[in-house]
């Protein structure tokens, strides 16, 4: 194939157990191979790799990236020299840190309200409404739970745990609407709005912090109402510096007054869900070759 056409680099992470395959991946392959260009499905930590040989990097399923976060971003800085990588590599910077809800709370953007506890810092645990606690570097729910008050003495276990290797603890109350009217993830593509899906609550009461959950379960389309546009459009204004994204996924869920509010801002491995939209495969690919060349 000539140098001319397009070569672009999906990015996934090796198989292991505890990681959910990307189901996407291979007809993302096969689509942009079928649109003339040359594309691989290679792992970020691969070190055989020449990422100077790709127009572009493609951040698709990189979702060991938690387990490993110094090394991730020590990677991102190396690849964003040698190509472009998408996203940039101040928004996955930024992004791989859920401290970022606070950015988007003091830009006016409606969020699900969060605090922080880093290792050594007071444990202050809700004692009056049930709450999540999570690392603000995750993915797939990894090391998440929700709890009562009367279930302090676990939570405080799990902050031990997770003090202990290195993550910084969010709390949020649990957002009791997301039982009801799920959470929305609304997909944004080459700068425009994709599709949109709802999900089911992943946290059930009782299941431990460390155990396996399934992250998008009773996945289905949805038509987002004007209200979650229009909040998912702010939040993605509100990232720092305005940079040209190639992807994002704003999660929102319903919150204490009823209106959508931000659960998590996705710029860096967002699952695509394309085995639902599978009619925004050639846009998808189109906007990445777009970029590419």
């Amino acid at each position: 194939m000539p140098r001319s056409a397009a070569r672009v680099a999906l990015v996934t992470c090796r198989p292991r157990p505890e990681i959910s395959v990307d189901r996407d991946l291979p007809g993302l392959v096969a689509e942009s191979r079928a649109a003339g260009a040359v594309a691989d499905a290679v792992h970020w930590d691969d070190p055989d790799v020449d990422w100077a040989e790709y127009d572009l990097a493609l951040i698709r399923s990189t979702w060991d990236y938690s387990w490993r976060a110094a090394e991730f971003m020590a990677w991102a800085e190396r690849c964003a020299k040698l190509t472009r990588l998408a996203n940039p590599v101040e928004v996955v910077r930024w992004n791989t840190d859920k401290r970022y809800l606070g950015d988007l709370a003091a830009a006016g953007v409606p969020v699900v309200p969060t605090r922080y506890i880093a290792s050594g810092e007071p444990v202050d645990l809700p004692g009056d409404h049930e709450y999540v606690v999570k690392p603000t570097s995750g993915a797939g729910a990894r090391f998440a739970a929700r709890y009562t008050p009367a279930e302090r003495a676990t939570a405080e276990r799990q902050l031990a745990r997770m003090h202990s290797e290195g993550f910084t603890a969010m709390v949020q109350p649990y957002v009791k609407g997301i039982d009801v009217t799920g959470e929305r993830a609304l997909q944004f593509f080459g700068g425009r709005f994709l599709h949109a899906s709802r999900k089911g609550a992943v946290l059930a009461p009782g299941t431990p912090y460390d155990e396996k959950k399934v992250a998008h379960p009773r996945l289905e389309a949805w038509t987002p109402t004007p209200d979650e546009l229009a909040v998912a459009e702010r939040a993605l204004a509100a990232v720092p510096g305005s940079p040209e994204l190639l992807y994002a996924r704003v999660d929102l869920v319903d919150g204490a007054d009823g209106g959508p509010c931000v659960m998590e801002l996705e710029l860096v491995e967002p699952n695509l869900f394309l085995h639902v939209h599978t009619a925004s495969v050639p846009a998808v690919v189109e906007a990445v070759l777009t970029a590419a060349r």
